[in-house]
């Protein structure tokens, strides 16, 4: 997860969604684009996890960094110590589930100063799920996080780094990061690991590696093994795919020229083989660097999964951050489709863009929802229940949006069924503030099907479920609560929602 700044070459420039209103604060993420996933936050290095036909991505909590002036200044990286985690089952919709304390005086791994480039694993341990979070304490080790849900809440189950420079295998490699883990068919787990450039050694670093992990996932067993990968930068990924498995990496950005079939600087490249430890074959390059694509370039970071039948790729860009017009080095995580060639093997160059990915399935409206569920968003942000006294461990993963005067959520294609519901409930937040959340559909001022009127409470912060009638919605709708208030002040917190259909609460 090295930050090396690659030089910009623009191809694309973003769609600005032709007809569609922008009001103030809609940035990012454009309707009706799905790239980047969020633009209320960063997040970088993502790393995917299918869990019950949902995609869970772990992130570096890219934060901004202010100079004394108090204006943002270049991502630093120094202070990362959490990881960012959202989920979604339709790749459009994304919840927010906070960040994971991982790192730091407050984290799960008090020994750990940094949390970067994650990686996550799901493993059944005796009868129960249990699932594991690797990732780098800066290049020093890689550490091993345990929850009993994608979400947390989470502990340190060894109390230190799980690779550090005393592993077997390890010697000679730079930088001990960027975690990938696979549980393979036989039940056997694998982490790849490393990055760097031994000085004068740009075309054979020979500083990726590959283990056995022990069958508690939070042990490694033998010697690392070296994947001998041309021009290795950082960034491994592992995937398996018709009983061939990919070592995907990002290579480096060293100058000079390059032999015939080398990866070009700062591209995700990949190599294959029959067996998960090796030996290992060259292919080619499926990403080019960001820059080509965003007219921002930087480092190359992704991770490549399945999810419906259908491969994807989470790859990061500074694109977010290039469209609020700040310092460089803050990221923001995008989808694209991966193809393999059945025949060959091979993975189809992948094409960067802002459009994203299709919607996979429509969204339920009928089942609580979190406040931190957002297709698109305008003047939101969200938070979490994590820094509060009076809330449980168990609990801490518990998220609400913050709205202000004239913000909005919007939640994409909403199936609303042919009768439609007659109510919804919200929970709100509420802190002596007077205002109405308006429900609407298809944009920002479209038709209102109803809305919670929202009554001033005390100073200090209190909890209430509202219901409103609701009358026509039915059918697919893309739906936008918006909260309405007479002081752009004003502020209210949506914890969750649901609709009703009739006789139903």
């Amino acid at each position: 997860m090295n930050h090396h700044s690659a030089p910009q070459a623009g191809e694309q420039k973003q769609d600005q969604a032709a007809n569609q209103e922008r009001i103030p604060g809609e940035i990012g993420k454009l309707r009706p684009n799905g790239n980047p996933l969020v633009a209320h936050k960063f997040g970088a290095d993502p790393y995917a996890l299918v869990f019950n036909n949902r995609v869970y991505l772990y992130m570096t909590s890219d934060k901004l960094e202010y100079d004394k002036d108090g204006l943002p200044q270049k991502n630093s990286y120094s202070s990362i110590n959490r990881i960012t985690v959202i989920s979604s089952d339709d790749l459009i919709n994304w919840t927010d589930h906070g960040e994971i304390r991982v790192a730091g005086p407050q984290g799960a791994a008090t020994w750990a100063s940094q949390s970067w480039a994650p990686a996550a694993a799901h493993r059944n341990v005796d009868g129960k799920d249990c699932f594991f979070l690797y990732f780098a304490n800066n290049a020093s080790g890689i550490g091993v996080l345990s929850a009993p849900t994608p979400v947390g809440p989470w502990i340190d189950p060894i109390g230190k780094a799980l690779i550090t420079r005393e592993t077997p295998g390890v010697e000679e490699v730079t930088w001990l990061f960027d975690p990938a883990v696979i549980v393979d068919d036989d039940h056997q787990a694998y982490i790849y690991f490393g990055g760097g450039i031994p000085q004068g050694k740009a075309e054979r670093p020979d500083t990726a590696r590959v283990m056995r992990l022990g069958e508690d996932m939070i042990s490694v067993v033998g010697k690392a093994k070296v994947i001998q990968a041309p021009y290795m930068f950082e960034d491994s990924g592992i995937h398996k795919y018709n009983n061939s498995y990919y070592f995907t990496y990002c290579s480096n950005f060293v100058e000079g020229d390059r032999p015939e079939g080398s990866p070009p600087p700062g591209e995700i490249a990949y190599m294959t083989s029959v067996q998960p430890m090796g030996p290992w074959t060259y292919q080619g390059t499926l990403l080019q660097n960001p820059g080509h694509f965003f007219d921002v370039g930087g480092n190359n970071h992704h991770a490549i999964f399945q999810l419906a039948d259908q491969w994807y790729i989470a790859y990061h860009a500074q694109t977010l951050s290039q469209a609020m017009n700040i310092p460089d080095g803050y990221r923001s995580t995008h989808l694209n489709r991966v193809e393999h060639n059945e025949a060959t093997g091979k993975i189809q160059k992948v094409h960067a863009d802002y459009q994203g990915v299709d919607q996979i399935k429509c969204f339920n409206p009928y089942e609580r929802v979190s406040g931190s569920t957002i297709g698109w968003s305008s003047r939101v942000t969200t938070e979490q229940y994590l820094d509060s006294a009076e809330i449980s461990a168990s609990d801490s993963n518990i998220m609400f949006a913050k709205l202000q005067n004239d913000s909005w959520i919007a939640v994409s294609k909403v199936d609303f069924e042919s009768e439609g519901p007659t109510t919804c409930t919200a929970t709100i937040g509420n802190q002596g503030t007077e205002g109405t959340l308006e429900l609407r559909l298809d944009r920002a001022d479209g038709p209102l099907i109803g809305e919670i009127i929202v009554s001033p409470a005390t100073e200090s912060l209190q909890w209430t479920e509202l219901t409103t009638n609701v009358t026509g919605a039915k059918g697919v709708q893309d739906l936008y609560i918006k909260f309405k208030s007479s002081t752009d002040s004003s502020t209210i917190f949506l914890r969750e929602w649901k609709f009703n259909r009739q006789n139903e609460v």
